[in-house]
């Protein structure tokens, strides 16, 4: 697997909790979901190719 660079933020509670549940019931991990939707919204945005 690539080593890739880290990124942290910080969110309120209710957002990690609501996170946590979505990552479940994607069977993935929430670092893997929050990639997920940070590539689909810089693609729709035009920031990064498809």
């Amino acid at each position: 697997m690539v080593k890739t660079p880290s990124l942290g933020v910080r969110v309120q509670p209710e957002i990690k909790a609501a996170l946590q549940r979505a990552a479940a019931d994607d069977m993935r991990s929430m670092s893997s979901l929050i990639d997920k939707i940070l590539i689909e919204w810089l693609r729709k945005k035009g920031y990064l190719k498809a």
